[in-house]
């Protein structure tokens, strides 16, 4: 059967670097058919479309990324999938962003084999590292801001004079929740939890 080459690319839902990836795919002579992609929030990292991909990967095919951490979130994520690919999969890996890292023509060839091994595991720690130090300092940067006085998240909204009347009638049944919140101009949601936040303090 005939060698093909694969790309996969992989973006946060907030990050829209797709493009980048897609042009890096695109120069290599990866066919824009051939290109695998998911979208994923911070929390979700269930990849579908590179599920996907590994199926239909063979030995002998090529698999292209940009970067070795579209392999994965973290140190061990991506060594495990380096290893299914190369060694299960028995295909081969290029990155674009570092050329040491193409098994393509160091497959009988061990030292050459040893160096992207090798290469490999540096540069997963050192993404590991760059994640957990980016967590680290924006939670420092949030935790310094508060101690400051400054606020996260929308301001509460006031509760208007008029929502006092509607509650009463609200609570003798002569008005609905989201008929009051209607005239109050409001979310259905913001009218029940000014209720409950009154409820709270009685």
């Amino acid at each position: 059967m005939q060698e093909m080459m694969y790309g996969y690319i992989r973006v946060s839902t907030k990050d829209q670097h797709e493009d980048r990836q897609m042009i890096a795919m695109q120069e290599f002579g990866v066919s824009e058919k051939h290109i695998y992609m998911d979208k994923l929030s911070g929390k979700d990292f269930d990849r579908p479309q590179y599920k996907r991909l590994l199926r239909r990967l063979k030995g002998g095919d090529t698999l292209v990324v940009k970067s070795i951490d579209r392999l994965g979130r973290d140190y061990s994520e991506i060594q495990n999938q380096w290893r299914i690919i190369t060694k299960e999969k028995k295909a081969n890996i290029v990155v674009l962003d570092m050329p040491l890292l193409d098994t393509r023509q160091k497959g009988r060839d061990l030292t050459g084999t040893f160096i992207a091994d090798l290469v490999l595991q540096i540069l997963s720690y050192v993404a590991q590292v760059e994640r957990e130090n980016i967590k680290q300092r924006q939670a420092e940067g949030i935790a310094a801001a508060k101690a400051k006085g400054v606020r996260f998240g929308r301001e509460k909204m006031p509760i208007p004079e008029e929502f006092y009347a509607l509650r009463t009638r609200y609570r003798e049944g002569s008005i609905t929740a989201r008929a009051a919140a209607r005239e109050l101009g409001v979310a259905h949601s913001t009218f029940l939890k000014w209720n409950q936040s009154i409820m709270k303090n009685l």
